[in-house]
Order: C-alpha cells, then structure tokens, then sequence
C-alpha cells in the first residue's frame, strides 16, 4: 500500500521496522533494568507473548508515573507482570499497586522475578473480572479519587466502562493510561480489511 501524500516527508519517527529495531538496541534496551529484561524474554515463549507491555511502552508509563510521583496505583490486566514489576521498580517502597487479572497462572509466572527484585510487597493482586473488581472498589469511600496513576491494558470492548470507573477512583490530576487505543491501526482502515478476530478484541 503506497503511503499517502499526508504521509509523505513526514517527521514521524517510526518510518520503518527497521528503524524501530535502531530504537530499541540504542535507546530502549540499554535503559532496561535486567529483571525486566528477565520477565520479557521467558515472556516471548508465551503463546500470547504480544499481549505483554513492550519495553519502550514501559518506559514511557515509568516517565509518568515519576513525572506525578505516583505512589498508589491501579492495573486492569497484569499478564506475566511486565508493567507490573516496572511499577514496582517506579514507585516509592511504601507504595501499592492494585493488580486485576482472570487470570492468576500468567502471573505467576513472572513472580518468582517480582519476588527476585524485592517488590512483591507492593502488590495486591486481585484474580477477578476488572469491572467486578473496580465495582468492588467503588463500594469503599475511601478509594475513590485515591489513585495517582492507572494503566489499562485489557478487552478493549469495556474500556469505555473501565474508564468510567476509573474516572471515579483516579485523582484529580492523577493519569490514565490506556494500552492499544488504535488497535494496530486497524481504526484507520476499511472495515472491510479489519479481520473479524480482531472486531472481536
């Protein structure tokens, strides 16, 4: 498919796979932290290793988090704990972080390296249904508009109802991330080229 003339000379960064590969062994990668780098490649011998958080992804949730001083926050989606571990390496040693997930075997496999770095203490993981968990949430006072910081990284059919919840329990300039928004661009193309296993996600 031929570029567009909207896109032609553009300054975007990501021209090619090859240049993203460039960013990700110059710039990325040397600034991993080595348990990170443990949970990403047991990771990649997942069957659904592409719903982990990529590495230059994580970074930019880490900057966020340390650019509000995150201390108290909430992940709807943990998979083997990539950005789990990479929020428990950001934040303070008193804070928490309130993990969602169905399902408890994936994150226990990154465990054992969350337990490795020190920071399982500032987990409370939750094996449940995110909107369940959240409603849960919402039923204490006390956690509504208490969190700094919230990442989102799940079925992307409840984000809208994630994110009405989440607008309750995220402070008032506190951040909420959202992982995929654009669906691998496949929001841009015709529905005719969006496969339906991907209508479905």
């Amino acid at each position: 498919m031929a570029l567009s003339k909207s896109l032609e000379g553009s300054k975007g960064l990501l021209q090619s796979q090859e240049l993203f590969e460039y960013i990700l062994e110059t710039s990325v990668y040397p600034r991993e932290a080595e348990l990170l780098q443990e949970i990403r490649v047991i990771t990649e011998n997942h069957p659904e290793s592409l719903m982990s958080t990529s590495p230059d992804a994580g970074q930019l949730i880490a900057l966020l988090q340390k650019l509000i001083n995150a201390k108290k926050t909430i992940e709807i989606g943990v998979f083997t704990g990539y950005s789990l571990l990479l929020t428990a390496l950001t934040i303070p040693q008193d804070g928490k972080i309130t993990a969602i997930d169905m399902n408890r075997d994936t994150y226990e496999i990154g465990l054992p390296i969350i337990q490795k770095a020190g920071v399982e203490h500032k987990i409370n993981f939750i094996q449940s249904s995110a909107l369940s968990a959240l409603d849960e949430l919402l039923e204490d006072d006390a956690n509504r508009e208490s969190f700094d910081f919230a990442f989102v990284d799940a079925d992307k059919v409840n984000y809208q109802k994630y994110h009405e919840r989440l607008l309750q329990l995220v402070k008032v300039g506190g951040i909420i991330v959202y992982d995929n928004t654009l669906w691998f661009g496949t929001v841009a193309m015709p529905e005719d080229f969006v496969k339906e296993s991907q209508k479905k996600k």
